[in-house]
């Protein structure tokens, strides 16, 4: 009793470090969390893997070593087998009670894996099923810790646009992981405008002779750009393979994906070989890992090469999946971990797993895994939708076994040399690199197939024998092989010599149909192409797409020439040498330069007096008396004489030009038109032709010409006689057609009216076929070189010529004013020049109205009265003998000492309500007089 009450006060303090004993125990022993691990141990990935978490594991404990839960993993071999990875996933989840698994490594046994991890409810965490076959869309507890194939698939298109690759072979392993990718690359290389010729598919355990006979038969076709996605140990297969049959050497490319460059050094790709790769940022982490991880790497797989000890995609993402996993689980309480898994029992019996992850909180774990975001080994560590975003691609280029970088691809900015930032050149910019056989040059991407399926190019059946020169077909009925030529055959064969691959294609003579008709059958698979001279329209492109025109057409008309002399027997034949303006000008200048010689001539001349009517008749007659130089008036004045002698060299030039051009008129024929336009066409009631396959009707029935006027004709041929004859009167066709027609009847027929513009001649071929960019680009390069020009004239002559046949060899103009505007300008100028300085004259001595007079500002009527009898006054002189110097009329001299009034002989003035009567009658001593004043 003593001893315990001795003992008491001691019990305090042994509680106390009780306590901290069981907590610094506690703390010592965190919560162990299993994850399992599916690998194939003895292939490249698995050796990476088995080397990689372990390492990322304790580089995360060692970053964080107060953590709660401790990963523990438990591996198993899969040996690449997808049972074995399903009865592994079975034992990790039921009697191991894992809690998450990584792997398994294969796309194959990932989704065999995910179907029952999702049922059980345990998240799987792949770093290496990168098909995109399996993903978390199809099973919800798939959680992809890697890059997609999909993803790389517009990368590998960037660089056929880049490098003007139109055609791209894929070789795939046969199985999901290499047959998934196939569907993403061809519609990727679709939208790039580039196609799949054909694919090559390889099984995984396909030996050197048959990977050695899909490469022969790959090298008899024409494609020289091939695509690689298989496993490691098939693509080295195919590489030495390929270097056995030569196809690895000059004038070959050769593409791998990132699964492959990721285990370069297992691959051991030839010199010269692009590379994908996922970008990650070289950071002093990511070189510490790497030079640790490679001593590991040989110190775990002692019998691999040193070239294998090489850090990948596939070592990155290991790396980030293993310290994601370790993340999620230090998120969750060691309550949400701690429960035992044991088996479930139900209606499946111990081997049932449905619901096993809900004891154990297998939502709450995928859901703190999908949201674990840190700086991982390859960038930012970020799950979208359950899977890797991956910002860019490295490009890289293959050099003596090693990865050189020489780009970078993003969707967004496409191919750069610099990650994030978009080139200024179309298609991207890279840097320079070495192509297979050590070029420098850039492959063209194909070669002249040996052995490769034609293009089968159909021919219409039904060519109108008069145009050769638009086309024509031979049939050899020994080999039954078909032969065209003519200006759209070589015009098609130009252009498939430009396009950046070969082309193989043959001649298929079509059954005789309708071009609509031809159309459907190229849409329906009948034919591959339609090479023919078909006009694009409407209702053709439903059914095919057209390459652009490689001539360009418009529907004209043809009519006959005629002499139009016959229609000029009642007409007034003299007066067509003039045109109507040129008429109205020369009479309007006859009266000008008669009245300028009369106002001059009138106070000095006695012959330009008389009565109004008199001078007005003496004025016209001098006037027109010039036209044959006739005029008997003698001329006093030298301002006058100036006027007559320029004016009769004018007419003189109009004279002789009449003459000429009448004289043309009446001997030489006058070819015209006998339709001039569409408009006189529909008027008139004459027929036109057409020929049988055109499409001109379609337009004819548009303009309103009735059908009972259209008549159609087999042949060209029959056309200069139905013209001759009268039985039509024009004929309606396509630009080429009359061309031709009018090399051979060009002295008979003229082209006539307002062309009306058609979409041209194109070739055609199936909806979506990708051949129609590239022969559209090559018609383009074709067109503005003068390769397209000379196949032209050599087919159907120079096209000047035809446009230059307006209204046949013999035609006559009619004389207009704009011909000899100068020569009027000159008379014109001349004749006002004189007339001023003759009133400048009469303006300076005086001859003008009495200012007191002006002054009392009568109207315009009165002043052109008095001014024009003013200006009627003779002033008599010594040249005007018998005169007397007194007659009524006569106006004072203004050198006279005396100052006579004005006034006085003013003639008598009409009553005006101005008091212009008044002024003229005022007293001479009231008004000073003008003369001498």
């Amino acid at each position: 009793m003593a001893g315990d009450a001795r003992a008491r006060p001691y019990l305090p303090f042994i509680l106390v470090a009780l306590a901290a004993f069981l907590t610094v125990t506690s703390r010592a022993q965190p919560t162990e969390v299993k994850v399992g691990l599916i690998v194939d141990a003895a292939s490249p990935v698995g050796k990476v893997a088995t080397t990689t978490i372990p390492m990322a594991l304790e580089d995360f404990y060692a970053a964080f070593p107060n953590s709660s839960a401790r990963v523990r993993i438990l591996q198993h071999d899969s040996g690449g087998d997808v049972v074995a990875a399903a009865s592994a996933a079975l034992q990790l989840m039921t009697s191991q009670g894992a809690r998450a698994i990584l792997g398994p490594q294969s796309s194959v046994e990932a989704a065999f894996v995910a179907d029952l991890a999702t049922r059980a409810e345990v998240p799987v965490v792949s770093f290496s099923a990168t098909s995109p076959s399996v993903s978390p869309a199809s099973a919800s507890f798939f959680v992809r810790a890697a890059l997609s194939d999909a993803a790389q698939a517009g990368a590998v298109a960037a660089l056929a646009t880049h490098f003007g690759w139109r055609r791209v072979v894929p070789i795939y392993q046969d199985d999901d992981y290499g047959a998934a990718f196939v569907p993403f690359l061809v519609d990727a290389l679709a939208d790039a405008r580039a196609e799949v010729p054909y694919r090559c598919a390889l099984p995984e355990g396909a030996t050197h002779v048959a990977i050695a006979a899909e490469l022969y038969r790959m090298e008899s076709e024409q494609t020289r750009v091939f695509v690689l996605h298989t496993r490691a140990g098939l693509a080295k297969k195919v590489f030495a393979a390929a270097a056995e049959a030569g196809i690895t050497g000059a004038g070959y490319a050769w593409i791998i994906t990132d699964g492959l460059t990721g285990l370069i050094g297992f691959v051991d790709p030839p010199q010269g070989v692009i590379g994908l790769a996922p970008y990650v940022p070289t950071t002093p982490r990511l070189r510490d890992v790497k030079k640790r991880w490679a001593h590991r790497y040989m110190r775990d797989h002692p019998d691999d090469e040193p070239a294998h000890a090489v850090v990948g995609c596939y070592a990155v993402w290991a790396y980030d999946a293993a310290w994601a996993v370790a993340s999620a689980a230090e998120r969750l309480s060691s309550g949400d971990l701690s429960s035992p898994p044991g088996l479930v029992g139900g209606k499946g019996g111990p081997t049932d797993i449905s619901g096993l992850g809900k004891s154990r909180s297998g939502e709450k774990l995928l859901r703190a895994i999908n949201d674990t975001t840190f700086e991982g080994l390859g960038g930012r560590f970020e799950l979208i939708d359950g899977e890797l975003a991956v910002p860019a691609f490295r490009v890289l280029n293959i050099d003596d076994g090693k990865a050189k970088g020489i780009g970078f691809w993003t969707p967004r900015h496409g191919l750069s040399r610099h990650v994030g930032r978009g080139s200024s050149k179309a298609g991207g910019e890279l840097s320079p690199f070495i192509w297979p056989g050590e070029s420098t040059v850039r492959p063209s991407g194909w070669a002249q197939p040996t052995s490769a399926a034609k293009l089968r190019v159909a021919v219409p059946g039904r060519i109108p024998p008069s145009y050769p020169a638009i086309m024509h077909i031979d049939v050899d009925p020994v080999t039954n092989r078909t032969t065209a030529g003519g200006f759209v055959i070589e015009a098609f064969e130009a252009a498939v010599r430009l396009l950046p691959y070969a082309l193989p294609f043959e001649y298929v003579k079509a059954d005789p149909m309708p071009y609509d008709q031809l159309a459907e059958a190229v849409n329906n698979g009948t034919y591959d192409a339609l090479v023919a001279d078909m006009t694009i329209t409407a209702k053709r492109s439903e059914h095919v797409d057209f390459t652009m025109p490689f001539i360009t057409t418009s529907i004209t008309m043809i009519v006959p020439l005629r002499d139009q002399r016959s229609s000029n027997k009642w007409t007034w034949v003299f007066l067509k040498p003039l045109r109507y303006d040129l008429w109205l000008v020369s009479a309007a200048f006859f009266i000008f330069t008669g009245f300028v010689v009369w106002a001059i001539e009138r106070r000095d001349n006695e012959r330009f007096e008389g009565t109004p009517s008199n001078q007005v008749g003496t004025m016209l007659y001098f006037g027109f008396s010039t036209l044959v130089f006739t005029h008997n008036e003698k001329l006093k004045s030298n301002l006058s004489r100036v006027v007559v002698v320029v004016w009769v060299f004018v007419v003189l030039i109009l004279q002789s030009s009449y003459t000429a051009s009448l004289t043309s008129l009446l001997t030489v024929p006058q070819i015209g038109p006998t339709i001039v336009d569409y408009r006189t066409l529909l008027l008139g009631t004459e027929k036109v032709g057409i020929l049988n396959n055109s499409f001109t009707p379609q337009v004819i029935n548009q303009s309103g010409l009735p059908q009972d006027r259209v008549v159609r004709y087999p042949n060209a041929s029959s056309f200069q006689e139905a013209l001759l004859n009268g039985s039509i009167g024009a004929v309606i066709d396509e630009t080429p057609y009359l061309n031709i027609f009018l090399q051979t009847y060009r002295d008979n027929f003229t082209v006539t009216g307002q062309p009306n513009m058609t979409d041209g001649f194109a070739f055609a071929f199936p909806r979506g076929s990708p051949y129609v960019t590239d022969l559209s680009q090559a018609i383009l390069n074709l067109t503005e070189s003068s390769e397209m020009s000379r196949i032209e004239r050599k087919w159907l002559g120079n096209p000047d010529d035809h446009r230059s046949q307006g209204a046949g060899p013999f035609t006559t103009n009619h004389l207009s004013f704009s011909s000899f505007r100068s020569l009027f300008v000159i008379t014109g100028a001349t004749s006002l020049i004189c007339l001023t300085i003759h009133l400048a004259f009469f303006h300076k001595e005086g001859y003008w109205l009495p200012l007191p007079w002006v002054m009392s500002r009568p109207s315009w009527k009165v002043r052109l009265w008095m001014l024009a009898k003013l200006f009627d006054r003779k002033v008599y002189s010594e040249t005007m003998p018998g005169r007397n110097q007194n007659d009524v009329g006569a106006v004072a001299s203004p050198h006279t000492s005396d100052h006579v009034s004005i006034v006085g002989r003013l003639p008598s003035m009409p009553h005006t309500s101005e008091g212009s009567v008044e002024m003229a009658t005022r007293t001479t001593s009231e008004i000073e007089p003008v003369a001498g004043g």
